[in-house]
């Protein structure tokens, strides 16, 4: 139920160096996709009241900067969707409680290696199948 900060501490200069030497197009991508996951789950966990911790909103803030500002809300969208399968599923076959915590980190990083290979894939079948 934790991520623990070194781990964390590790990973942020060696993504920042790697978008330094090959940077997102646009260029503020980065820093746009790390405020908007830090941002958006900053807001989840005032108004869950401490449903979601502080360890998931660092790493999305780390995987912002990877992803960039369009993958990092597709993956945010998709660790939401594998949770909630993963999660009334477990309820349904009653491994859990209604009210027992789930860790999310492992669904956040499920998400982001999908959208890390398949993101491009992923968004450009969704737009064209709007149209």
């Amino acid at each position: 139920m934790l991520i623990p900060n070194k781990i964390l501490g590790f990973f942020l200069p060696l993504f920042i160096t790697m978008r330094v030497i090959q940077p997102l197009e646009p260029w503020w991508s980065s820093i746009a996709g790390a405020f908007a996951g830090i941002l958006i789950l900053a807001v989840i966990i005032l108004m869950s009241r401490g449903g979601m911790g502080a360890g998931d909103m660092k790493l999305f803030g780390l995987l912002g900067i990877v992803l960039g500002l369009e993958k990092v809300l597709l993956a945010l969208f998709i660790s939401c969707m594998i949770g909630a399968v993963v999660g009334i599923g477990l309820l349904l076959f009653k491994v859990i409680d209604r009210k027992q915590p789930v860790p999310f980190g492992p669904y956040i990083v499920v998400a982001s290696v999908i959208t890390y290979f398949f993101g491009d894939t992923l968004i450009i079948w969704y737009f064209n199948s709007l149209m």
